[in-house]
């Protein structure tokens, strides 16, 4: 039986085991410290993130031939669970009095995206 089941999870497809990232690059506006962002993203770690299966860190450079641009890194367990959270996220801004466009509003502020990729990592 062990046999079988080892078998079975070889079989899956690796895509069904990897993890999506999410990578938004962005810069701080004129008057927003690292500091202010890194306090909005952790209401959103704490507050969004955690109940849809989704949290970010944000990488800031200390060595780049860009030092401007700092790197937002969402993780979700696969891609299917990022386009659930997403699809969440998305319906939720509907709402302007919802935790989701308060935190938009607050990074809109705060931030300007220049691009955003996805990845699945292994």
């Amino acid at each position: 039986m062990r046999k079988l089941i080892f078998v079975a999870i070889l079989m899956l497809p690796t895509s069904l085991l990897a993890d999506h990232v999410d990578v938004i690059e962005g810069q701080l506006n004129e008057g927003c410290s690292q500091e202010k962002y890194m306090a909005i993203v952790t209401e959103f770690n704490e507050k969004w993130g955690e109940k849809n299966a989704y949290q970010a860190e944000v990488l800031f450079p200390i060595q780049s031939n860009n030092m401007t641009s700092m790197f937002w890194v969402g993780r979700s367990a696969s891609t299917a669970a990022f386009g659930v959270a997403f699809d969440q996220w998305v319906k939720d801004l509907t709402d302007p009095d919802s935790l989701a466009s308060s935190l938009a509003g607050r990074f809109d502020e705060c931030s300007t995206n220049l691009g955003r990729r996805g990845y699945m990592s292994y």
